[in-house]
C-alpha cells in the first residue's frame, strides 16, 4: 500500500503545481442524485470510492461517476471557504460528478491511510485512471478547470 500511496503523492505534487449504515447509505445515494455534497464515513468510502484494505496498492474506483473527495475538518478556516464552493459545484455538475466529504477528525484512520497532513485536501477521482490530489483552498475557477479537464476530459 505504501508504494501506491507514494505514487498518489507524486501525482499530488504535479497536480498542485498545475493548480488544479443502511439508512445513511440510502440518504447518501439520494444526495448524490440531487447534487448534494455527501459526507462519507470509512465504510461508505470503501464502498463508493476505494477499498484500500481489499485492493491494497491497486487503485480500483468503486463509483460510476467521477468524484471529488474533500478531506476537511469543521474547525478549519480554509475548509469553510471551500465548502460552499463545492456545494455549488455539486449542484452544477450533479449529472456528471459526485462530491464527497470526509471529516478527518471523525475518520482519522481513513485520513491516515491517504497521508492527509494538510486540510483541505481534495482527491480528484476520474471514472477511469489514477486519482490526483490537491492541497489547499482552491478558488472556484481552478476547481471548475480541474473538473472539466481532469475529471470530464473536456477541452
Amino acid at each position: 500500500m505504501k508504494k501506491w500511496l507514494s505514487s498518489i503523492f507524486i501525482l499530488c505534487i504535479a497536480f498542485s503545481s498545475v493548480g488544479c449504515p443502511g439508512g445513511a447509505k440510502e440518504n447518501a445515494a439520494k444526495g448524490e442524485e440531487k447534487g448534494d455534497v455527501v459526507v462519507l464515513d470509512k465504510a461508505e468510502f470503501t464502498a463508493k470510492v476505494f477499498d484500500y484494505e481489499k485492493n491494497g496498492g491497486n487503485w480500483v474506483y468503486e463509483g460510476n461517476k467521477p468524484c471529488i473527495v474533500d478531506f476537511y475538518a469543521d474547525w478549519c478556516g480554509p475548509c469553510k471557504k471551500v465548502s460552499p464552493i463545492l456545494k455549488d459545484l455539486a449542484a452544477l455538475y450533479k449529472d456528471e460528478i459526485v462530491v464527497y466529504k470526509v471529516d478527518v477528525d471523525a475518520e482519522n484512520e481513513l485520513a491516515a491511510a491517504f497521508g492527509i497532513s494538510s486540510i483541505p485536501t481534495l482527491l480528484f477521482v476520474p471514472a477511469k485512471g489514477t486519482p490526483q490530489i490537491a492541497q489547499g483552498a482552491l478558488p472556484r475557477e481552478e476547481l471548475i478547470k480541474c473538473i472539466d479537464t481532469f475529471l470530464l476530459g473536456k477541452e
